[in-house]
C-alpha cells in the first residue's frame, strides 16, 4: 500500500507545548501566603494529567519560577530556597502557572525530566494510571483555528471541510493498523506505532473541532460507561466497546 506523504502532528505555530493561558500573567504579589509566607504549590504532569508532587513556595520562588521557567520551591525543613532538580537533575519545565479561585494555591503544569519523587518514582502518588492527557493538544488545535492556512498545518485541514478532516482521520487508522501488524514481528518498527498512533489522535482531535464535539464529551461518555450510575448516568458499558454494545448489550441497547 502506497501511504500518503507524512503530515506532522504539529505545525511549527504550535510550540511552545502550550499556548499562554487565558487571562492575566499571574503576579505572585496577588497571591494570598499563609502566616509564614508561603503557598502550597501542586505540580501536574503536562503530558499524563498525573499529580506529580505537592510542595511549598514563597513569593521569591515562585517569582523565580515564573522568571526561568523551572520549579523552584520553598523548603520548611531547611528554611531554604531550591530548584527542583538542582541535584538530581530532575528538573520541571513550568508550561502554565495557575492561581486557584481564592488565591492561595498554585497549579504548576510542568514537563518533568525525570522521576520527580525523592523515591525515585515517577511521582509522589502511587500508584498513579495517569498516562496521556490530550488536553493540551486539543487547546494547541483549537487555537490553530484562526491561524494562517498558509503557515499552519491544523488550519489548512480545517479550511479544507469536515470531509477532508474525516478522510485523514480514515487513513491515519489505516496507517495505524499497518503499524501495528508491522510492530507485531518487527519489534524494532514499534517506533512507528507510536508515532503513527499520534498521528491519529491528533486528526481524531481536528476531526472533533470540525464537528462541534469537545473533547470533554467524550470523557463524560467513557466515565459513564465505565462508572455508570456512580457517575450519574446509566448503567455502565465496557470502556472502549462501540456505543451500547457492551457484553449481553445488542446494538443500541442499554448499558449492562
Amino acid at each position: 500500500m502506497t501511504s500518503p506523504p507524512a503530515t506532522p502532528p504539529l505545525d511549527p505555530a504550535a510550540t511552545p507545548p502550550l499556548d499562554p493561558a487565558p487571562g492575566p500573567r499571574l503576579d505572585p504579589a496577588a497571591l494570598r501566603y499563609d502566616e509564614r509566607g508561603l503557598v502550597p504549590v501542586i505540580v501536574q504532569d503536562v503530558a499524563s494529567g498525573a499529580v506529580l508532587m505537592l510542595a511549598w513556595a514563597d513569593r521569591r520562588a515562585v517569582e523565580l519560577t515564573l522568571a526561568t521557567g523551572e520549579a523552584h520551591f520553598f523548603s520548611r525543613s531547611r528554611q531554604a530556597l531550591w530548584r527542583k532538580g538542582a541535584t538530581s537533575g530532575n528538573t520541571l519545565s513550568v508550561v502554565e502557572a495557575v492561581a486557584d479561585c481564592d488565591g492561595d494555591a498554585l497549579l504548576l503544569r510542568a514537563l518533568p525530566a525525570g522521576p520527580a519523587c525523592h523515591r525515585g518514582t515517577r511521582s509522589c502518588f502511587e500508584p498513579n494510571p495517569a498516562a496521556l492527557e490530550l488536553g493540551w493538544l486539543a487547546g494547541v488545535v483549537a487555537a490553530r483555528r484562526g491561524a494562517d492556512p498558509g503557515q499552519s498545518y491544523t488550519a489548512r485541514l480545517l479550511s479544507a471541510g469536515l470531509e477532508r478532516v474525516a478522510q485523514k482521520v480514515g487513513e491515519e487508522a489505516v496507517e495505524t493498523v499497518v503499524a501495528a501488524l508491522a510492530a507485531a514481528s518487527r519489534p524494532d518498527r514499534r517506533a512507528e506505532l507510536v508515532g503513527e498512533s499520534c498521528d491519529l489522535l491528533y486528526h481524531l482531535l481536528v476531526l472533533l473541532l470540525a464537528s462541534d464535539v469537545p473533547p470533554a464529551e467524550l470523557a463524560a461518555e467513557l466515565v459513564r460507561r465505565h462508572f455508570g450510575a456512580a457517575a450519574g448516568g446509566r448503567a455502565p458499558d465496557t470502556p472502549g466497546e462501540p456505543h451500547g454494545s457492551g457484553p449481553g448489550v445488542p446494538a443500541g441497547g442499554s448499558g449492562a
